[in-house]
């Protein structure tokens, strides 16, 4: 794929493309870095977020809190979700997820197809900022929106050309939910709403069962139960683990200047727990040492707990992304990925966006699973 000279989003084109009846269709669309974008993926928050698209003149400090209570947290789930993750605790919800990920690579079967499939190795930033920005684009626009839609196909496309165990898919999945539920209640400025928990848990397995994963608990406290025995089954020491484990170190300390990356390298170790070490095969940190670094978070929770309430929502747009300049301005979900699939809005002669790979017979294959073709 080509990169082109992104245009500005408001500058609105046609393009036209072919229907399979030879009928030609008119679609609006605006320039992108890789292609065109139709206009129905531009983001709007204000139209498709109408709770949050005004705030009272002088709202109390838990204004979003208080209309979370008045929410439902099964129908409203994605959008209690957005508000906790978008405008609450979007800094403790980004680190919570790090370490959720970070966490998966404790489980040797999930650290060797990792290992094996190079993208931590060859280009690690861009591994991490693609799952950053497609789980919020997932937060900050739903899985039923266009570009949700689109998001979990690119997904369902990156997890296909891999051997992954349903119990695999199952327990990144419960991380997602229960990493920064843990962590926020533990080091947030305020504890969660019992509607944000179950929030999490129903927007999570929506996400879950759009990725075909088969078997998530109805019950929230069942998947946490699963998630405690299948780490004590699975959490193990492998050379795997520690080369992902380092990969993703390295990449982090990558981030700041070269004086102070030992004691970035340090901060990370000291926020894992004891059986993560062991897994990675890392020293433990100290106590005193693990200590001082959750009472740093917590001294900022205090601070933050002054500020007044958040008016914009912190989503793609404030994710720490370094590989797509801009973003989300120019992009759509699918030029993410190591594989980023081709929509069809962007094929001159139609078909299917997923590249197919003949049989032998000369015949096309199959979309990958989970991946609508």
């Amino acid at each position: 794929m080509t990169a082109t000279t992104p245009g500005t989003t408001g500058d609105v084109s046609t393009t036209t493309k072919p229907s399979p009846s030879s009928a030609d269709t008119r679609q609006q669309t605006v320039p992108g870095v890789f292609g065109p974008i139709p206009v129905d993926m531009v983001p709007d928050a204000d139209r498709a977020h109408p709770l949050t698209a005004t705030v009272p003149f002088k709202p109390g400090r838990w204004y979003w809190r208080d209309l979370i209570a008045s929410l439902d947290p099964v129908t409203d789930a994605a959008e209690i979700h957005r508000i906790t993750a978008a405008y609450e605790f979007p800094w403790d919800y980004q680190r919570a997820l790090e370490l959720a990920l970070y966490r998966t690579y404790c489980v040797p079967s999930v650290s060797a197809v990792l290992a094996g499939a190079g993208n931590f190795r060859e280009a690690p930033q861009q591994r991490y900022d693609d799952t950053a920005l497609l789980m919020a684009e997932l937060v900050e626009h739903g899985v039923d929106s266009t570009r949700g839609k689109e998001s979990l196909r690119v997904i369902n496309r990156q997890h296909a050309m891999y051997d992954i165990t349903n119990d695999d898919m199952l327990y990144v999945l419960s991380t997602f939910i229960y990493e920064p539920l843990e962590w926020i209640d533990a080091n947030g400025w305020r504890r969660l709403h019992p509607n944000e928990r179950l929030a999490a848990f129903h927007f999570y397995r929506g996400v879950g069962q759009r990725m075909n994963i088969a078997d998530i608990p109805e019950d929230m406290s069942e998947f946490r139960r699963w998630r405690d025995a299948y780490e004590a089954r699975v959490f193990r020491y492998a050379d795997t683990n520690n080369e992902i484990g380092n990969y993703t170190l390295d990449l982090m300390c990558a981030w700041y200047s070269q004086p102070v990356r030992p004691l970035v390298r340090k901060a990370v170790q000291s926020l894992i727990d004891d059986d993560m070490a062991r897994a990675f095969g890392f020293p433990a940190p100290a106590p005193r040492v693990r200590g001082a670094a959750y009472s740093a978070i917590r001294m900022r929770s205090r601070i933050i707990r002054w500020f007044p309430v958040r008016r914009k929502a912190y989503g793609t747009e404030g994710t720490e992304n370094r590989t797509y300049p801009g973003y989300p301005t120019g992009y759509r979900p699918a030029d993410l990925g190591a594989h980023p699939i081709t929509p069809r809005d962007r094929m001159t002669g139609g078909g299917c966006p997923v590249p197919h790979a003949m049989a032998a017979d000369g015949s096309g294959g199959g979309a990958p699973e989970g991946e609508v073709a």
